[in-house]
């Protein structure tokens, strides 16, 4: 028995002394919480965040694990300071013999209008057919599942961003033939739309899961997924019409999701996982840990301004960031792939640091962790 309290109060002080360290990467961080402790499906993934105007609402998917059949859109919505219990929403059933799984839940607002939710349903991302709910209620009911048109697929994994111009913009990609990057618009807030793209061919360059910032002189800039260990990025001057080549930025990315908004006051807001893979990587896949904040006035100079989680425990994916009326930064992601993790920052309060060379800084009294002395992938 003595042994084992030893042991116990060991990895408290382990984890005190962790989590003390961490804290000095994390002013600004206001809330850091689970959106469900426990959940009667055992695997979450590839959160999203909106804000109407009763609150703020989340949604992901969940089931046995990650392309079962059993995998469905669950949702919370924060009411009071604290997230409902999970409910499912939508799923992949086709028929009484016949069920998919579906995937990567997207929620969008419209400006005084609905609640909307994309998501796609099918054996594979390669695959998968585009699927829409409507919520006129800010996420308490929704309307039956309507399918996309043919070759749409909605927003892929982050936002749609309403342009000065009244056109929504949906970020998506596909994977059936290469990586390649198109857009989805609208001009009637998700009624209709019409395709812009691809704009890569998938193969001399490659990349998924865009995200969409905007820029005061009308430039609209992307930040996406890539197998090459960098976040990729393209332009567009043209209100998104056209788009220049998809060229690597100095962060890098370990293949996994990224997210970014544009804020208030003119910063870009990005939250990543900072790993550079190393150069022997297969389709440069690297650890999902740690989970980032990094800051830019012009799209092309990054600074360090957060570090969410840093366990060498992987799985800290696939987040999804809004910036809320009051100003405040929220943020979902998978944690570990058993919990939806909930952040809000004031990004007011962000200490921001260089990034040279692609390498996230060092800051006083700070010591990373050991990245891959234990997974969960």
């Amino acid at each position: 028995m003595m042994k084992a309290n030893l042991i116990f109060l060991a990895l408290m002080t382990i984890a005190f002394g962790a989590q003390a360290q961490l804290s000095k990467w994390q002013k600004g961080v206001l809330v850091d919480e689970a959106i469900f402790d426990t959940a009667s499906f055992p695997e979450s993934h590839a959160a999203t965040i909106a804000e109407t105007p009763a609150g703020l609402v989340a949604a992901w998917f969940g089931g046995t694990k990650e392309r079962n059949p059993d995998v469905e859109i669950r949702v919370s919505r924060n009411v009071s300071g604290k997230w409902t219990k999970p409910v499912s929403v939508a799923d992949g059933v086709v028929n009484a013999k016949l069920r998919y799984p579906t995937w990567n839940p997207v929620l969008y607002q419209v400006p005084k209008g609905e609640l909307l939710l994309f998501y796609k349903i099918g054996p594979s991302p390669a695959t998968w057919k585009g699927w829409m709910k409507t919520s006129k209620d800010n996420g308490k009911t929704w309307s039956t599942a309507k399918a996309l048109p043919e070759w749409f697929l909605g927003p892929i994994k982050n936002k749609p961003v309403m342009l000065s111009s009244g056109l929504l913009l949906s970020p998506t990609s596909t994977e059936g033939d290469g990586w390649k990057i198109h857009f989805e618009a609208s001009k009637d807030s998700g009624k209709t739309w019409m395709m812009i793209g691809p704009i890569n061919d998938g193969k001399t360059s490659a990349a998924i899961q865009p995200s969409i910032l905007t820029y005061k002189n009308g430039k609209l800039q992307i930040l996406a997924r890539s197998k090459n260990r960098a976040i990729i990025e393209s332009w567009s001057g043209d209100n998104g019409k056209t788009w220049s080549p998809l060229t690597p930025t100095t962060l890098p990315n370990n293949n996994s999701g990224t997210d970014a908004v544009t804020l208030k006051d003119g910063r870009q807001l990005l939250v990543y996982n900072h790993v550079l893979p190393p150069d022997s990587a297969k389709n440069g896949k690297g650890a999902r840990t740690p989970l980032n904040l990094a800051y830019s006035f012009d799209g092309k100079t990054w600074y360090a301004a957060a570090i969410l989680e840093d366990s060498p425990i992987s799985q800290y994916s696939y987040p999804s960031i809004i910036q809320g009326k009051d100003g405040m930064v929220h943020v979902v992601y998978t944690w570990r792939r058993k919990k939806i993790k909930y952040v809000k920052i004031d990004p007011s309060k962000l200490q921001g640091i260089k990034i040279v060379d692609g390498k996230w800084p060092a800051l006083k009294g700070y010591e990373a962790p050991k990245t891959g002395e234990v997974t969960s992938d």
